[in-house]
């Protein structure tokens, strides 16, 4: 990061004593991850145009989280995950690359929620699925996957929103780390008689796990939740609670009535876990 980009964080972080909005992503070795982050960013700034907005990355791509805080100096930041669950990387790293700046909050991840489902819904049908489905119609969540029992738990809660919304099964599966896999999902879904098995890929960005995982659907498969609007008010949904905002009052339509495990969290693991390749 050069000095010039740095002085100009500094400044905007700082306009109107704002807290800034980080979004922090894992990152990506799928150069498609980074531009859809971006345009996700820009959707962000269209949305709450006075509202600073910065990117940091956990691993792989620049900038890295540590340099985004250490640019903004001083001013106060709220660090909303672009992440889906409560695993390792919530708990643990993100926390941790946050400990030094002392005004800084990190903010729940963006599931479970109704704006979520929203997304991935709008993906499905996008890739096919029908206004009216059938009892031989199912969908696979597929998700990264994570050891930390708290981000299944989520995951299976996503999974529970969604089968709400759709009227149709909707089973867990994860790339990693997890189990049932993608494939054993699909396998036993088709086993108890559903024809029409579709994957909804519970992925922020295209990458290695959202192309296994699309791979492995027997019927359709939806794209990666990316840049979709609900995506957008849902990270600042997450950045007013973690401030303490009235998320009820201000929240956009699908966020009231929310399923969320807290606002702003330095929460530790019980156990750890390896960094997924990405």
């Amino acid at each position: 990061m050069t000095a010039t980009t740095a002085t100009s964080n500094r400044t905007t972080a700082s306009t109107g004593g704002t807290p800034a909005l980080v979004v922090v992503a894992h990152g990506s070795r799928d150069p498609r991850a980074l531009s859809t982050v971006r345009a996700l960013l820009d959707r962000v700034r269209a949305l709450r145009p006075a509202l600073p907005v910065h990117l940091g990355h956990i691993e792989l791509n620049e900038p890295l989280l540590p340099d985004t805080l250490t640019a903004l100096g001083d001013g106060e930041a709220v660090l909303v995950p672009l992440l889906l669950t409560r695993g390792h990387h919530v708990r643990r790293d993100i926390p941790d690359l946050a400990a030094a700046p002392a005004r800084t909050r990190v903010a729940a991840p963006l599931g479970p929620h109704p704006l979520l489902v929203d997304a991935l819904h709008a993906r499905l049908t996008e890739a096919g699925w029908p206004a009216h489905p059938g009892p031989d119609h199912a969908v696979v969540l597929a998700s990264a996957g994570s050891r930390a029992p708290a981000s299944r738990t989520d995951t299976s809660r996503t999974a529970a929103l969604l089968a709400a919304r759709l009227g149709v099964p909707v089973v867990p599966a994860y790339a990693s780390a997890a189990t049932p896999t993608v494939p054993e999902a699909v396998r036993a879904l088709t086993a108890r008689g559903h024809r029409r098995v579709a994957v909804a890929s519970c992925f922020t960005a295209p990458g290695r796990f959202a192309t296994q995982s699309a791979a492995a659907a027997p019927w359709i498969a939806s794209a990666p939740l990316g840049t979709h609007p609900s995506m957008a008010h849902l990270l600042l949904h997450r950045y007013d609670r973690a401030l303490g905002a009235d998320g009820e009052e201000n929240a956009p339509k699908g966020a009231r009535g929310e399923s969320t495990c807290g606002s702003a969290a330095w929460a530790r693991p019980a156990t750890t876990e390896p960094a997924l390749a990405r």
